[in-house]
């Protein structure tokens, strides 16, 4: 660049680097040669000298509709803060992956993230070299800067809405036992049946590991029984569809045969046949409030909280309603 622009290495240092002592026309020169070549300057290369790369973490075990929906609202808030987005997964599936967050981590901090954003973490132990942020932790809130959802109120507000369409047989289809927001799921279920007067059949608890893949099997000896239950409330919005999914392949009608409630409110709820009605996590609101307490601890700010839980909603579509007589 510094031949085909004429001047001295140093020079084009400057440009790039944004520095004083260089002319305006010269500079404009070696900008024009810059857009010619297309270059681009090695992030390593600048974390070396400056040790700042301006780019925050996103680190994921695996890439699926939680995490994704989660990462529009981090880059809306990630927007016009200076940093630049990178999004790694740590590969395979969460429940293989113990630990995921600190290979992850020391492979990219230092030299390519100046700090990250952990979404459901496996530990979080908080000695990390650089600013993070936990969303939604498996352990739960931490010493680290927490984000997540309020989980056992969404499951009350879930569970509530079916014994309030008539329901008293509602079976549960649960996430993972390493979850704390799986085990507040399940929580609010029993608390709500309590509150209403109705025994748990253990026999229509299960558990679905939080995915379409490893939630059918359960459904199945759910909707298989002759005692089947009359409504379902699933964990989240991927198993609440395999659940409709199943129903259907064995003749059942949804919502006149079984009534389904999901959790998350990812796309894919509003588009299912029939429209899922399900419990709305902020997903996007969770992404952005995460950014912003990384974006203030990498100005050196302490976060104003270290923990932020946001409220949920119910969202009423076409899968529910009260059990046939």
């Amino acid at each position: 660049m510094a031949r085909a622009a004429g001047v001295s290495v140093a020079t084009v240092s400057k440009v790039i680097n944004d520095r004083y002592g260089v002319a305006r026309q010269t500079a404009e020169r070696v900008r024009e040669v810059i857009e010619e070549l297309g270059y681009e300057s090695s992030i390593v290369a600048r974390s070396l000298r400056s040790h700042r790369t301006g780019l925050i973490g996103v680190l994921v075990a695996e890439f699926e509709p939680f995490s994704t929906e989660l990462l529009k609202g981090v880059s809306a808030a990630a927007r016009d803060s200076g940093y630049q987005l990178l999004a790694y997964s740590g590969g395979g599936t969460a429940e293989s992956q113990v630990g995921w967050e600190r290979r992850s981590l020391s492979r990219l901090s230092g030299t390519l993230i100046d700090g990250a954003l952990l979404v459901t973490p496996t530990i979080v132990d908080g000695n990390y070299r650089i600013p993070v942020v936990a969303v939604d932790p498996h352990t739960g809130p931490s010493d680290l800067p927490t984000v997540d959802s309020d989980n056992l109120a969404g499951t009350r507000a879930a569970v509530g809405h079916l014994v309030d369409l008539g329901h008293r047989r509602i079976g549960f289809l649960g996430g993972r036992p390493d979850l704390e927001s799986a085990r507040l799921r399940e929580e609010g279920y029993r608390r709500t049946m309590a509150d209403a007067g109705l025994r748990v059949d253990p026999d229509l608890v299960r558990a679905g590991g939080f995915r379409m893949e490893t939630s059918e099997l359960p459904a199945r000896e759910l909707l298989g029984r002759v005692d089947r239950p009359t409504a379902i409330f699933a964990a989240n919005d991927l198993m609440a569809i395999q659940v409709m999914r199943v129903a259907q392949s064995i003749g059942l009608r949804v919502p006149q045969d079984l009534s389904v409630v999901g959790f998350d409110n990812i796309p894919e709820a509003a588009v299912a046949l029939p429209a899922l009605t399900t419990i709305a996590q902020p997903l996007h609101e969770i992404g952005q409030t995460a950014t912003q307490l990384l974006l203030a601890m990498l100005r050196g700010e302490e976060p104003p909280t270290r923990h932020v839980q946001l409220a949920t909603r119910l969202v009423v579509r076409e899968s529910t309603a009260p059990p046939l007589p």
